[in-house]
């Protein structure tokens, strides 16, 4: 029996494409504790779909994914959170890889942290022209453990990674092509219609081949990035208790609390 799925995390269907959207549209779909266990669960859901072809990956709204918001974030003081949210993290991570339909991205918006790893985890990246990649855990004080820095070598550049990950600087539509962690710039008005029209045309593609393909070449990501994933992952969940993370948690919930006493008087 199939476990529910979150409302932060919806699966449609559309013939034999299934659409999973990231629904957080309030929160500029940042993943909470609910969206992070539930993007556990999906990838075998679909997959045991016997009608299911293909898959588009978006966000409700303008934004694809913000990353982890402060609340999850909290979670992250506690040791046995911590413990929990990165074999999640690494759960994530395996469950895509391992994924045998076709995904297509369609990156609505701003695809951060975590967002862009689950963008990057994806088989074809399309991203719309106003939004952007960024992987800014070095700027909170974390590892880029949960994506970044085992997968974006496997795309671009050593060097590019090593200068987008140690700083965290936004990565522009047309510069994510460029540097291999997209395939194609779309503008916004057509990024749905075009992401679901690929994933139309791999869903008519004879299943086992592409589904064999897939796996063959993720094969490749799997072998290059375990090593890596392994050391980043336990790198990221010591980072959390460190005073660089603490301090900007702690910062965080004083700004919270000081709107939350504006709003009250």
């Amino acid at each position: 029996m199939s476990t529910q799925l979150p409302d932060e995390v919806q699966v449609t269907s559309h013939g034999a494409v299934r659409i999973i959207t990231l629904n957080r549209g309030e929160h500029r779909n940042a993943v909470n504790a609910k969206m992070h266990h539930g993007l556990t669960e999906v990838w075998r859901q679909v997959a045991a779909d016997p009608d299911a072809r293909a898959v588009v990956l978006t966000g409700v709204g303008s934004n694809f994914c913000a990353g982890g918001d402060f609340e999850f974030m909290q979670e992250s003081q506690d040791p046995h959170g911590r413990w929990r949210v990165m074999e999640e993290g690494r759960q994530i991570i395996t469950e895509m890889l391992r994924f045998p339909l076709p995904v297509v991205a369609a990156v609505n918006g701003p695809a951060v942290g975590l967002g862009c790893s689950l963008a990057v985890l994806c088989d074809i990246v399309l991203i719309a022209d106003s939004a952007h990649l960024a992987d800014p855990h070095v700027l909170v004080g974390l590892v880029a453990g949960d994506g970044g820095a085992a997968m974006w070598p496997a795309h671009t550049s050593m060097l590019r990674a090593k200068e987008f990950l140690l700083t965290g600087d936004r990565i522009c539509a047309p510069d994510a092509v460029s540097m291999g962690l997209a395939n194609h710039v779309v503008p916004d008005a057509e990024l749905q219609d075009r992401a679901m029209a690929l994933a139309q045309r791999l869903a008519q593609v004879p299943a086992r081949a592409v589904q064999d393909t897939k796996r063959a070449l993720n094969m490749h990501l799997e072998q290059a990035i375990t090593g890596p994933m392994n050391f980043a992952i336990a790198a990221e969940r010591y980072s959390m208790a460190d005073a660089p993370h603490v301090a900007f948690v702690e910062a965080q919930a004083a700004r919270r609390a000081e709107r939350a006493q504006v709003r009250e008087t």
